[in-house]
């Protein structure tokens, strides 16, 4: 899967705004700022900000990153989508930003250890910076650290906790199965 992230350059007039949509994971909290997705937040995530961050809740028509973002969700847990394009607006390091578009490069349905993701950023020995990093990553799914995992391939952490994560690893291998006729 590759997420294309474009920062978003327009602001909607609205600094923030959310709205909650369903999902096979739970409820999932989508927060706009300045045009683009920045942040998708599920049910007791760890490092949710304050909910008066969030900004008004709002219809997801309201605002037409909330509606492609709720459309490509539905796409995704239907198996009809890999990709994501949705306009981005996340804040964060310099660092933290690598790491994220670093995340958008791997596959669907496949997995890279802290390591490889470290080397693939040119800082080998910095796994631990990449899985602090990686854990404040505001746009689960989408942005999709939970394709990260431990050097010998066991469930590490992840913000919406592990059984999803295992769910969404379980999902995204399943899809990628062929039928048999």
């Amino acid at each position: 899967m590759t997420t294309t992230a474009r920062t978003a350059t327009a602001a909607t007039g609205t600094a923030s705004a959310h709205t909650i949509v369903d999902s096979p994971l739970g409820p999932l909290t989508l927060v706009t700022r300045e045009g683009g997705l920045a942040g998708l937040y599920m049910t007791q995530q760890r490092h949710l900000p304050p909910q008066e961050t969030f900004g008004p809740q709002v219809a997801v028509t309201d605002i037409p990153v909330l509606a492609r973002t709720a459309e490509q969700m539905t796409a995704y847990f239907a198996g009809d989508i890999t990709d994501f394009d949705i306009d981005l607006s996340t804040s964060g390091t310099p660092f933290q930003r690598r790491v994220w578009a670093a995340l958008c490069d791997i596959p669907y349905g496949e997995t890279v250890s802290y390591g490889e993701l470290a080397a693939a950023l040119g800082r080998p020995t910095a796994s631990r910076a990449v899985g602090l990093a990686n854990g404040k990553n505001p746009i689960s799914i989408v942005v999709p650290c939970h394709r990260v995992v431990g050097a010998d391939g066991s469930m590490t952490g992840y913000g919406g906790g592990l059984e999803r994560k295992r769910w969404l690893l379980s999902f995204e291998s399943r899809a990628q199965q062929p039928f048999l006729t």
